[in-house]
């Protein structure tokens, strides 16, 4: 069983670490991509804005699909079609061009971020299932670990067009990985037949779920006040702390490695003093710790350590909301996994696509920490309403118990 879990944990890490991979190898060519085409930075964000949008749309196609004809042929198609799109933007002849592929390959991309949520949920349930999250996301960091670097040294010493060639041999390998050492989690028997007029109703279920919305909306704004610093970290950190674009990759990496570190305590402390309570603590100190940054930041200091060390404790605590989120999101929808893991995923890039497009719009460390606030604040809110109280915690206290699929 523990071999299981390991291998489990290992293959969805490896799948759901796709989409981020090819965000997070490409920020480092921007510029690049930018004087190669003769455009203006603008032009070139917009091939991100295209991958954010397509994995917003695509997620709400693969759910359901993956509910009615199982996990892994959706998964497959996904990850072909992800290798392809990715080849296409090594071949751009244009920035329109690449913006196409980009949202070609953001289709592909979604199917690894919805359906392995999906899977986990197959498995288990409760504070299992936050362990396996956690699992996942300590395979997940090899992204925003390495991907900045690895992007960084391919444009030192190639072009960016080299950087999707990688991509596209990262995406063959976990295709591979998921061709040999995926089992399928959704039987024949436990599949729904697709019917779009069903699949509508089962959507509109999950909008009127008043608990699902809010642990979706508590986990959208913790992912979005960390999108809010991946907007504007690069800027921070080089343009304004003077870091070169190695140092910053290894500023990023710190504070990627307090979440995923973190993370993994999350079943621990999810089985100890259940989901809810895991949850509401973490973000009461989230609120507090970003807080006080902010307060040292109007009063004058500026100091990249006190910067870092502050925000290392910040996503540290965040690592305990997020692989506690999904699951309790989920929990409910057994049958209906696949749908409810896509809104859940659209729901929350959404609002992360609202907040970047609100930070990038200002510059300089406050405007991006005010941004953290707010979203901190909103999380903390939906999380008291949500899960506080004895019913909120009696609720997650019920479904605790794990329930493998295998």
């Amino acid at each position: 069983m523990k071999s299981s879990f390991a291998r489990n944990a290992i293959v969805l890490g490896l799948l759901t670490a796709v989409g981020p991979f090819a965000i997070d190898m490409y920020l480092p060519a921007l510029p690049s991509i930018a004087n190669d085409f003769h455009v203006s930075p603008a032009a070139a964000q917009a091939s991100i804005l295209s991958f954010f949008l397509a994995i917003a749309l695509g997620q709400v196609v693969y759910g359901p699909i993956s509910d009615s004809f199982g996990r892994r042929r959706p998964l497959y198609f996904g990850l072909s079609l992800y290798v392809v799109g990715t080849i296409a933007c090594s071949l751009a002849p244009t920035i329109e061009w690449l913006i196409v592929a980009r949202f070609v390959q953001g289709i592909g991309a979604c199917a690894g971020g919805t359906i392995p949520s999906a899977i986990v949920r197959d498995l288990h349930t409760g504070h299992e299932a936050a362990r396996l999250m956690s699992l996942i996301m300590l395979v997940f960091s090899v992204s925003p670990m390495l991907a900045p670097l690895t992007g960084s040294f391919i444009v030192q010493f190639g072009t960016w067009r080299e950087i999707f060639w990688v991509i596209a041999v990262l995406g063959l390998a976990s295709l591979a990985v998921g061709v040999f050492w995926l089992k399928e989690t959704r039987p024949p028997g436990q599949r729904i037949p697709f019917d779009a007029r069903e699949v509508a109703r089962n959507y509109l279920a999950l909008f009127r779920d008043r608990r699902y919305l809010g642990v979706v909306f508590i986990g959208a704004f913790g992912i979005s006040s960390f999108f809010a610093y991946l907007a504007g970290s690069s800027f921070i950190y080089i343009d304004h702390f003077g870091l070169t674009p190695t140092q910053f990759s290894f500023a990023f990496s710190v504070n990627a490695i307090a979440f995923i570190g973190m993370a993994q305590f999350a079943g621990y402390f999810g089985k100890r003093f259940g989901l809810a309570a895991v949850i509401n603590v973490a973000l009461a100190f989230y609120l507090l710790v970003t807080v006080i940054l902010l307060g040292l930041i109007v009063a004058g200091v500026d100091n990249v350590f006190v910067f870092i060390g502050f925000l290392f404790v910040a996503f540290g605590s965040m690592g305990l909301v997020i692989p506690s989120t999904a699951p309790l999101a989920l929990q409910e929808y057994g049958e209906t996994a696949g749908t409810a893991s896509a809104l859940m995923g659209t729901l929350q890039l959404v609002v992360a696509a609202v907040v970047i497009g609100i930070v990038s719009g200002f510059s300089g460390a406050e405007p991006m920490v005010i941004a953290m606030v707010c979203c901190a604040v909103v999380a903390f809110v939906l999380g008291r309403l949500t899960l506080g109280g004895r019913r909120g915690a009696g609720a997650v206290k019920l479904a605790e118990a794990s329930a493998p699929a295998e």
